[in-house]
């Protein structure tokens, strides 16, 4: 196996109640809110030493919808050091069946899976911080074009090293 996780980088829970929970970890954590996505029903939080887009997602119980199975832990992401190595891992979950989609976070880049348990797990890229733009306070969900981002990106690295915020 020559592509490996460098790190877990997020967590993203469901919660009963968003604004509680918004709450407990700006005040008792001193997390930021990175963005509100009223449309997701979540919010998006940063702790503040960290070099992450987000650390943790909260999605509301009631805003999640049919795709949730109640309170608790949605997924957790994996951070590589490459978009090469992103589209090298989407290969071995495809080939091991166990892909469920893709997608475009703005700063990051994201391939998304199943465990043999039904455990959800994504494994992801973030670009370099200074490449952020306006997705440094907003969280996207858009179709990713992998072959336009190894275009883009191929060979840069960006875990691994501290990433400072501008």
């Amino acid at each position: 196996m020559s592509v490996a996780p460098v790190r877990l980088n997020h967590a993203v829970l469901f919660v009963a109640d968003l604004d509680r929970a918004v709450r407990f970890y700006t005040e008792v954590f001193g997390m930021a809110v990175v963005s509100r996505e009223a449309e997701l029903g979540a919010v998006f939080l940063r702790s503040p030493r960290s070099g992450n887009h987000h650390d943790l997602g909260l999605f509301g119980v009631e805003q999640a919808g049919p795709r949730q199975r109640g309170v608790g832990l949605y997924h957790l992401a994996w951070q590589l050091d490459t978009i090469d190595e992103l589209a090298d891992f989407r290969q071995r979950l495809v080939d091991a069946g166990a892909r469920t989609g893709e997608s475009s976070h703005g700063a990051t880049k994201s391939v998304y899976g199943v465990d043999p348990d039904g455990n959800e797990f994504e494994i992801m890229w973030m670009l370099p911080r200074d490449e952020w733009g306006a997705y440094a306070d907003a969280s996207i969900v858009a179709p990713l074009d992998l072959d336009a981002e190894i275009a883009r990106w191929s060979g840069v690295r960006t875990a691994g090293r501290m990433v400072t915020a501008a």
